[in-house]
């Protein structure tokens, strides 16, 4: 079987594209319902229609609108069914007809007669090759399955992965209690989706639960309210906890940045070591502030560093007001 991501048109019908306000109906081609849409972006028949099928990629839905119905309505009869006929016999997995236009008698007969499910929409051109993208560009993104606990901290999408029994459980339930919101406990769905966008969920059946240790199965929504969980949120930061090993050197200073590769792209990634007296969610908060910061241009570590190479090489560095703040020049000295 083939590892491409791919979906059928009977699973596209079952998938409800009217929840994203893009009804669909089928009018031919019922036995194509198999066929698989491999590709999210649509393709328009224009230059198919006048011979060129050589433009007609497979694995994308075939577009008609008023412009290719007003086309295929004024070819001759022989020359209208010899050009569908050749447009249906490439591998398109479905005809999509929008604006509510009413489907010529030929095309109707030709998508039968090849099996091509023919459907239609009251939903102009435009804006229904805009939802359609977006609904298969969901449905078709790449996926995996990560044992791990995603977390909404202060906006930040943060992931902490770790060996079974670590404490990312205890650690996410510290977070909540601190007002920060659960998405995914032990099972994250991650997605693929666009050029450089992660996004992590749970399973519908888990969602909004957490197990932890010695206290078993909880629903945080209903002891913390909705506010203490979400559905789904962008991948932006990867905690890795691991055990402290005496013997093992870690980074002090921060000034290197570290990467995990996640679907083909790379996610910020920050190790940390776990030992009795750390308190791993504050650790994983400040985590995710600093990451934040970053993310504006403000990386601590690199501007001491900076600071200290301007200093040694004798360079005026940037001033710090030095104040003493415990001075109250108001009053008596």
């Amino acid at each position: 079987m083939s590892n491409v991501p791919a979906v059928t048109v009977g699973g596209l019908l079952d998938a409800r594209p009217e929840t994203v306000g893009l009804p669909v109906e089928l009018l031919a081609g019922k036995r194509g319902l198999s066929r698989r849409i491999t590709n999210p972006y649509i393709q328009k028949t224009g230059l198919a229609l006048a011979g060129f099928h050589e433009y007609l990629h497979p694995g994308r839905v075939l577009i008609y609108g008023e412009s290719e119905v007003r086309f295929v309505e004024g070819l001759p009869p022989d020359v209208r069914r010899e050009a569908l006929g050749r447009s249906f016999a490439t591998a398109v997995p479905c005809v999509l007809l929008t604006g509510g236009l009413a489907a010529p008698a030929d095309l109707v007969l030709e998508a039968e007669r090849a099996g091509v499910p023919l459907l239609t929409t009251t939903v102009g051109t435009a804006t229904a090759i805009g939802k359609l993208t977006a609904l298969l560009e969901d449905r078709l993104a790449v996926r995996e399955v990560i044992h791990g606990v995603l977390l909404d901290i202060l906006g930040l999408g943060v992931l902490m992965v770790g060996e079974s029994g670590i404490g990312k459980s205890e650690c996410a339930l510290d977070l909540v209690v601190r007002g920060h919101r659960l998405v995914a406990d032990d099972t994250v769905e991650v997605r693929r989706r666009a050029a450089s966008i992660i996004i992590g969920s749970c399973p519908e059946l888990t969602r909004h639960h957490m197990e932890v240790r010695g206290l078993g199965l909880i629903n945080l929504r209903d002891l913390f309210g909705v506010a203490s969980t979400r559905t789904s949120k962008r991948v932006e930061l990867m905690v890795q906890l691991e055990r402290w090993e005496p013997d093992r050197e870690y980074d002090r200073l921060g000034i290197d940045d570290s990467f995990f590769e996640l679907l083909g792209l790379r996610v910020p990634l920050i190790r940390m070591p776990v030992a009795p007296g750390r308190n791993l969610a504050i650790l994983v908060e400040v985590a995710a502030r600093n990451q934040l910061l970053k993310s504006r241009g403000i990386h601590a570590a690199r501007q001491l560093a900076e600071r200290l190479d301007a200093q040694l090489r004798g360079a005026p560095s940037a001033q710090v007001d030095e104040t003493d703040e415990d001075l109250d020049y108001g009053g008596q000295l």
